[in-house]
This record gives C-alpha cells, sequence and structure tokens, in this order.
C-alpha cells in the first residue's frame, strides 16, 4: 500500500562548489490517492520541490531534490551522512476533498509508510562512469520497506526554494562596515520627536510673556495716572490754603476785636428763644 521510488540513493557529481540536482521519482500503485511527504536530516543543505503533496492512482510525481552550492569543495575521500525519507498515507473517501496539510495532521502514525533513501557523493563526470548502485530493499514485519540505519536519523522537512549556504564550510562573520551604517538609521527615527515638542513649548512662553508685559504696562500707566492726579489734586489744595494764610495774617487786632464783638451780640437765635418760652409757659401751666 506504499509508494514506489525509483531508486532508493540519490547520487551527486562533483564539483560541490556550484548547485546540482537530482530528481527523484515517487509512483503510485495502488486504487486509491496517497499523500507523499518528503523530509532530509539536512533540510539546510537541500531544497525539495515540492516536498509534499497528492499522488493520483496509476500516476507518479518527479520531485526536484537541488544540493545548494556549498562555500568549499570537500576532500575528495569525504562519504555523505545525508539521508532522505519518502512518508506517504493513503487518502481515504471521507478526506477527498481534504487539505493535504490537514490530512498529515489527522493521520494516525501506524497509518504512515516510510522509505529511506541514502546520499552519495560521485566523482566529476569522466572520472567515474559506474552507475549508482541501488541499495536493496527490506520489507519488515509491518510492510514498511527501509535500510539498517541505527540508531535512525532524525529528519525535518526542507523548504521549497530557499537558498541557504552550505553548513560544512564555517560562515564568515559579517564586516563592520555594514553594521554601522544600520546603526545611523535606527538613531534617526530616535531624535526626530525629541525636536518637535520644543516649538510650541516656546510659542507658549513667549504668548504668556506677552501677555504679562501688556497687563504690567497697563497697569503701570495707570498707577502714573493715578499718581498724576493725585499731585494736582495736592498742588490746588496748597494753592488754596496760602490765600486763606495770608488773609489771616492780613488781618488786625482791631478787625479780630470786632469780630469776636459781633459774636458775642449776636446772642441765641429766635428760634430757641420761642421753644424755651413755650416750655416754661407749659411748666407754669400745669403746676402752677
Amino acid at each position: 500500500m506504499s509508494v514506489e521510488i525509483d531508486a532508493l540513493e540519490l547520487g551527486f557529481r562533483r564539483p560541490f562548489t556550484v548547485e546540482v540536482s537530482q530528481i527523484l521519482k515517487i509512483k503510485n500503485p495502488n486504487a486509491s490517492p496517497v499523500a507523499f511527504k518528503v523530509k532530509t536530516t539536512a533540510p539546510k543543505q537541500y531544497c525539495v520541490r515540492p516536498n509534499s503533496g497528492r499522488i493520483e492512482p496509476g500516476h507518479e510525481v518527479e520531485v526536484s531534490v537541488l544540493l545548494q552550492a556549498m562555500k568549499q569543495e570537500p576532500s575528495p575521500d569525504a562519504r555523505c551522512r545525508d539521508k532522505f525519507l519518502v512518508q506517504s498515507v493513503m487518502i481515504t473517501g471521507d478526506k477527498e476533498f481534504t487539505n493535504v496539510a490537514q490530512i498529515w495532521d489527522s493521520v494516525e502514525r501506524s497509518a504512515i509508510q516510510e522509505k529511506k533513501i541514502r546520499v552519495s557523493w560521485l566523482p566529476p563526470s569522466g572520472e567515474d562512469h559506474l552507475p549508482v548502485a541501488a541499495t536493496p530493499m527490506r520489507p519488515l514485519a509491518n510492510g514498511v520497506e527501509s535500510t539498517p540505519d541505527v540508531p535512525p536519523p532524525s529528519y525535518s522537512s526542507p523548504h521549497e526554494g530557499t537558498t541557504i549556504a552550505s553548513p560544512s564550510s564555517p560562515e564568515e562573520p559579517e564586516p563592520k562596515r555594514e553594521v554601522e551604517p544600520k546603526r545611523e538609521v535606527a538613531q534617526e527615527p530616535e531624535t526626530a520627536p525629541s525636536i518637535l515638542p520644543a516649538a510650541p513649548t516656546v510659542e507658549k512662553v513667549k504668548a504668556v510673556a506677552t501677555e504679562t508685559y501688556e497687563d504690567l504696562k497697563e497697569k503701570l500707566a495707570k498707577a502714573e495716572a493715578t499718581i498724576a492726579s493725585l499731585r494736582e489734586q495736592a498742588t490746588s489744595g496748597l494753592k488754596q490754603r496760602k490765600p486763606i494764610a495770608a488773609d489771616e495774617k492780613s488781618t488786625t487786632p482791631s478787625q479780630a476785636l470786632a469780630q469776636a464783638e459781633r459774636q458775642g451780640t449776636e446772642g441765641v437765635p429766635v428760634q430757641i428763644v420761642a421753644i424755651l418760652c413755650l416750655i416754661s409757659f407749659l411748666l407754669a401751666y400745669f403746676f402752677f
């Protein structure tokens, strides 16, 4: 009930400083559609297109496996330990229109069929014309075909269309000249907001200072006017007092005596005398 693979070993020919690709054919000999998924132990080293999908009954799918370019060519006697794992699961009638990703999320572990594929590094073309030997398949008790690998490696799904440098060669540190422009760009938006709020503050201070100055100027004018009016009143009062004092000085002792005599001869007013007479009459009438 599993899929068929044309070979259980992928051979990539040198040089590896450029991208090298191989085609992996996966066929569905079953009467029901199957969903497949391709995983690898080196997901950063390879690009698989497509890395998952659906295969109709009797059809096959060509999967392109691209080996990323390495920064440094491996030694001729170096051996590749990378492996691929092809997983497949039957699509039942109730999941006919279900998305492939949802099928893998809900499938049981026991229903998944697996096949392992080895990776080998071959010499450049013309140096060795020997064909790539296929690893014989060993059916297990549960019907799963695999190669004897102990312990089993860790597989993960590679990304489609990704270009990542080879992990076999150390990455060179980035030069400092590329980091300095980033710092300047990051600091520009921080200095801008600190300048903007200063403008309204200065304008407000100027407006308040102008209003205060105008108020003080108006109050000063009023105070000066009040002082001027008080000075005028004081001056006019002083002028009026001086003639009176002069008249008092000019009066002779004889005139002062005449005025005193007139004041003494004037006596009690007539109204008061009449009232006193009336009171005396009433007292005499009632008591005598």
